[in-house]
């Protein structure tokens, strides 16, 4: 079996928008653990959330990319735009892993998905096949899946950014300067995104 080239994280989310929580928490992956790269992984329609208020994915993925756009070690991805929908995280493993065979594919997740993590399709083959980067959430414990060899806690920082406080005080006129890369909130602005 040939050694992997790149050891990759993969940090899957709406980015309904992108912003300085996220950036930060792949920054600290991408710099403070093994990881050689953290792809923003865009995704069409989480099955588990409610699709209102979605940007189209287009202009999410646009954002991501402004965002990133000269970090050597951050990338963004819209694989899940070609594959059926609702995506399902492991559909998207197995096809990255089918495209890239000579890289290490490992999950970034924050503590809160353990709430929900028995209702992702095939979450136990997720478990055994892949690891996974935990980083912290406030009021969110890993409780069952702490023990798990394939579930790795990081000391992340704390963020309690959320885009949804982001395009509520957006619709409320806030000045939201410093919560995300000025290019991407100037086209947040030019673009009138949510404004109603």
């Amino acid at each position: 079996m040939l050694p992997k080239e790149k050891k990759i994280g993969l940090l899957f989310g709406s980015f309904n928008p992108i912003h300085t929580g996220h950036l930060i928490l792949a920054n600290f992956m991408a710099e403070f653990t093994d990881l050689d790269e953290v792809w923003f992984v865009v995704s069409p329609q989480n099955p588990l959330k409610n699709k209102g208020g979605l940007l189209a994915d287009y202009h999410r993925l646009a954002l991501a990319q402004l965002a990133i756009e000269d970090k050597l070690k951050l990338k963004v991805s819209n694989i899940e735009f070609s594959m059926p929908k609702p995506s399902y995280t492991i559909d998207t493993l197995t096809w990255l892993n089918e495209k890239y065979p000579s890289n290490d594919f490992v999950l970034i997740c924050g503590t809160d998905i353990f709430l929900s993590f028995h209702k992702w399709k095939n979450y136990e083959e997720i478990l055994k096949q892949y690891q996974i980067y935990v980083y912290p959430r406030p009021g969110y414990h890993m409780e069952k899946y702490i023990n798990y060899k394939s579930i790795k806690l990081w000391d992340a920082p704390l963020m309690e950014i959320s885009s949804s406080f982001i395009r509520k005080a957006i619709k409320q006129k806030k000045c939201m300067d410093f919560w995300m890369p000025s290019k991407v909130y100037d086209y947040i602005l030019e673009m009138h995104f949510y404004e109603k």
